[in-house]
Order: C-alpha cells, then structure tokens, then sequence
C-alpha cells in the first residue's frame, strides 16, 4: 500500500501563506476563474470546470476541478486554514478547551483545535505514513462530527430556509429513493460532517462525486441563484455538506474522525 498516490488538496480562495510543504498537500485556488493571473497557486478554473460558479459553491468549485481533471490512488480535500490531524492536542490546549464549557463554545467548536501558532501544528497536520495506516482499517477519513444543540433539518431552519431541504429530500426521492432512510436520519440526528472535508480510496471518491454533484446541479437547477444574496449566496456549499453526511450514512462506511486544526490567523492572512 506504501506505492500508493496520495493527493490532498487544500482550498483557498484568494492569495495566501501555504502552510504545509508536505508534497501529498497541494494547494488549489477555488474560484480563481481567470482572476489573478500571478497567483502561483494552481487555479480552479483550467480544463473542464466550474470556476465561475464559486460564490454559490464555494470550496466545491476546486473539487469539482479535481474530480475531473486530477487522479490518484487516494484523494482528499481539506482548506488551507483547515487539516486533519491524528495528533493529540498540547496539555495547554487540552486545559484551554476546558473553558468551553462556560463559553458555551463547547459545540461549536468540538473536534476543532484552534490555534494562530503555524509553527507548532505544522508538523501535526496528517501526513502520508499516518492515512496509509487509516486506511488499512478504514474506508474514510472524515472531520470529527459537528455537535448540534437541535436537529440537523432544526439547525437548518434557524441560519437558511428550510425550503431548500424540503427540495432535496423531493430530488432524492425522485431520483435516488434508497437514500430516503439516510436522509431522515440525518436531518432527525444532532450531527453533522462539517466543511467538506474527507479522505477517500478513488473508487469511493469517484462514486462520492457522481453521486453528489448529480444532486447539487439538480438542486441548482430548480432554485433562482439570483435570490440569494451575501452569506446565502454559498447556498450550494451549505447543501453540500448535507448531502455529504447523508451518502457516508448512507454507503455505511467505516469511518475514522479526526480532529481539525483550525489556523485562525489565516483567516485575515
């Protein structure tokens, strides 16, 4: 299994600091769309894409590019403040985390180790010897589940319109009703896999994307992108994520979550 091609590409979606040099890791500019042309990173936008699309979907525009126009024996998607990692967090963080509780942050930020030191994580962000011994044992890898304090289809109605769900459920009823118990276990659980994030062997992949993008462009087919302004506007990301839990619920994989590091300070890098 060490010959193995391993490729985890990491999102961004403007110019920025790369923070890992870990040749697996390759940094893809989402939405790059023709735009800044010296950008030396690797745009979303070359042989057959979705670029253009990007406000709506997203961190879906770069692995809808890798889908059709990259290949690799395993294949994953992370952000480029956002990785995965198998390491334990420091004692510090560890006490840190504790302060959660009163925060009530406790939540949101489960499964997340927050952190501006870049120094310190770099190394702890996972590496190749690390998912080949996952995947031995593993189907996927995937984020630590989001912890909700209502429903995922409750969740969904306070922050967007519950209306989008009602339509995926009709869209995969009519095309795909053996999801249906997925769906409703999904939209009745308290979890949710956050950020469309995964590690998956390319038979996995490849049926993940047939399926997934299927949905969405049937989904962006029935709504009026012009509807939806400001933070609505990544209507298709957001969806996405949904669809996601419910085809790993779904297939029945066996699934190792991982903690995601969480570079703040790249946010405003």
């Amino acid at each position: 299994m060490d010959n193995q091609e391993i490729k985890i590409f990491s999102f961004h979606y403007k110019p920025g600091p790369v923070v890992t040099n870990d040749p697996i890791y390759i940094p893809i500019f989402s939405g790059k769309n023709g735009s800044h042309k010296s950008c030396e990173i690797i745009g979303d936008d070359a042989g057959e894409n979705i670029s253009a699309k990007n406000k709506y979907y997203s961190e879906l525009t770069g692995i809808y590019w890798v889908w059709k126009n990259q290949q690799a024996d395993i294949i994953g998607s992370c952000h480029y403040r956002r990785f995965f990692t198998l390491k334990k967090e420091p004692i510090s963080y560890q006490i840190k985390r504790l302060l959660y509780f009163p925060a009530r942050l406790y939540r949101k930020r489960f499964g997340l180790i927050y952190t501006s030191n870049v120094t310190l994580f770099e190394g702890k962000i996972l590496n190749k010897a690390e998912i080949l011994e996952i995947l031995e044992s593993h189907d996927a890898i995937m984020p630590q589940r989001r912890k909700f304090r209502y429903s995922v289809r409750e969740h969904y109605r306070r922050y967007h319109d519950l209306r989008e769900l009602e339509l995926i459920e009709e869209i995969i009823r009519e095309k795909c009703p053996e999801y249906m118990p997925a769906f409703e276990s999904v939209m009745n659980g308290k979890r949710l896999y956050a950020n469309n994030m995964f590690i998956l062997r390319k038979n996995d992949y490849n049926r993940l994307m047939e399926w997934w993008f299927g949905i969405l462009f049937e989904f962006e087919n029935r709504i009026n992108k012009a509807d939806y302004k400001g933070y609505q506007q990544r209507i298709m990301g957001f969806i996405a994520e949904r669809l996601l839990t419910i085809w790993i619920y779904h297939q029945k994989l066996k699934v190792k979550e991982l903690q995601v590091i969480y570079f703040k300070s790249l946010k405003k890098a």
